[in-house]
């Protein structure tokens, strides 16, 4: 039988040991060295049109080709984003699913539903912030307001025949907000995005409803739709001659934002270089023209800062729920 000295069998223990940390190290550096070996995915929470759709598509060819893998779209709408959400915090953290985030899925509708199925915080890893967009209030060409102070007027004199489309928890605030800072009585009615919203506002089943700048735009080009005001305090770069709704209701101000998250528990190596990559792609002229062409004001920052605009933006839609006079689901 063999006897060991008590310090050899530390030594021992402690040399093990190191040779863990060692190959947990190669291992580190083969995750990143290796990453990606296989088609990326990015999970749109809304559907094909909406400008999370939209936006998405352009952030997703960019990273993949910065990464070097195909990367697919999947438009995954309902329940206000939370379907899109949840499905991506069930996917494995290893970099190959990405959230096309808002607002609405990030930060709104924690205080929109009296039990949100995911958190915002703790289940998702930030990559980083693409832009921000405002809200435009639409109306049919013939409707007899002609601009936000009418609108005002003709929904004080038929209280609870104005009804509004939504389909984002922009569009729902941006309303509801208004009704309540301007006093007036209208009707709300749910959609899975807003391209379907303004389907029926042209079709005259709806009276009105606020369209991010891209969807907007493209309506008022088409000259089927008129847009009296923006909920920004700063008119669209897209919609110049759109002004603000604040011009006419005092303090009013919405607005919306995207970026882009993973599941929680990304490795930090794979982190780092998607960071990297993302960082890459914001910077590309092409890129922001695009996002730009969308209806969008780009707007980058890194995982770090968009960690923190989520927490202090969960606060801000908190506060704008609140005003709006919205009742948690």
């Amino acid at each position: 039988m063999t006897f060991h000295h008590p310090l050899q069998r530390l030594a021992t223990h402690f040399a093990a040991a190191a040779t863990l940390a060692v190959l947990a190290g190669f291992s580190g550096q083969a995750s990143a060295q290796g990453y990606p070996s296989k088609p990326l995915k990015f999970v749109v929470p809304f559907s094909a049109g909406s400008a999370t759709d939209a936006v998405g598509r352009i952030v997703a060819q960019a990273m993949g080709e910065a990464l070097g893998q195909p990367a697919t779209v999947e438009n995954k709408a309902g329940a206000n984003g939370i379907l899109g959400a949840e499905s991506v915090k069930g996917a494995a953290g290893d970099g190959y699913t990405f959230l096309v985030t808002t607002s609405t899925t990030q930060a709104a509708n924690v205080s929109l539903y009296k039990k949100l199925s995911y958190d915002p915080v703790k289940d998702f890893t930030p990559i980083g912030k693409i832009g921000e967009t405002g809200f435009i209030l639409m109306v049919q060409t013939d409707f007899p307001a002609k601009d936000m102070k009418e609108f005002i007027a003709y929904g004080k004199a038929h209280p609870g025949k104005l009804a509004y489309g939504h389909g984002s928890s922009g569009s729902l605030v941006s309303a509801a907000l208004l009704g309540q800072m301007a006093g007036l009585e209208v009707l709300s009615v749910p959609y899975k995005s807003i391209p379907p919203a303004l389907t029926d506002l042209l079709g005259g089943q709806i009276q009105f409803a606020f369209a991010d700048v891209g969807n907007a735009v493209s309506q008022m080009n088409g000259g089927r739709l008129r847009g009296l005001g923006v909920t920004t305090t700063k008119r669209a770069g897209k919609a110049p001659q759109v002004p603000p709704i604040s011009d006419t209701v005092k303090d009013y101000a919405v607005g919306a934002w995207f970026g882009l998250v993973a599941p929680a528990g990304l490795p930090a190596d794979v982190k780092a270089k998607v960071g990297t990559a993302f960082a890459a792609v914001m910077a590309k002229p092409e890129v922001r023209e695009k996002i730009a062409a969308a209806g969008i004001d780009v707007d980058y920052q890194d995982a770090a800062q968009l960690a923190k605009t989520i927490e202090a933006e969960i606060k801000k839609w908190s506060l704008w729920v609140k005003a709006a006079n919205i009742t948690p689901e």
